[in-house]
């Protein structure tokens, strides 16, 4: 008997960021071996506390740099 199979496309794909990203990209590298936590402390004093929380300074540190190295000159 002649089977036929028919494609249904799955609903959700399961991709992550990390298994798009080569293993040997500069920015996974990077991370392995730059420690910016230091930035906590260092900003503490220019968040304030109430309101919406606010973008988190690592994250922003890291944007500025990629920025820089990827030379980007907005912040939009």
């Amino acid at each position: 008997m002649q089977g036929k199979h028919i494609h249904q496309p799955k609903l959700f794909a399961s991709v992550t960021l990390d298994s798009l990203m080569p293993e040997h990209n500069i920015y996974r590298r990077l991370n392995a071996v730059l420690d910016l936590r230091f930035l906590y402390k260092a900003t503490q004093s220019f968040y304030g506390t109430q309101g919406q929380a606010s973008i988190d300074p690592v994250v922003f540190f890291k944007l500025l740099l990629v920025g820089y190295w990827n030379n980007v000159h907005f912040d939009r």
